[in-house]
């Protein structure tokens, strides 16, 4: 059995848009609210996905973490 904890400490930063999703569905309203593409552009890491949407990177992070967390 995976705990939370064990589990939130998987989240970075070089994990793929969809990888996080899968993980942590209730991400997907963040991602989208930063303009994140979660459909077709979903193969890129988030930071690769920040850069290219034009997010900020840093408060990208902590918002998807954050919803992470909670859930």
């Amino acid at each position: 059995m995976t705990t939370r904890a064990a589990h939130d400490a998987t989240l970075d930063r070089t994990l793929t848009v969809n990888e996080i999703i899968a993980r942590y569905p209730a991400t997907i309203a963040v991602l989208n609210s930063f303009g994140i593409d979660t459909c077709c552009g979903g193969m890129t890491s988030l930071d690769e996905a920040a850069v290219r949407d034009g997010a900020d990177a840093d408060a990208l992070f902590a918002a998807v973490k954050a919803a992470a967390e909670a859930a």
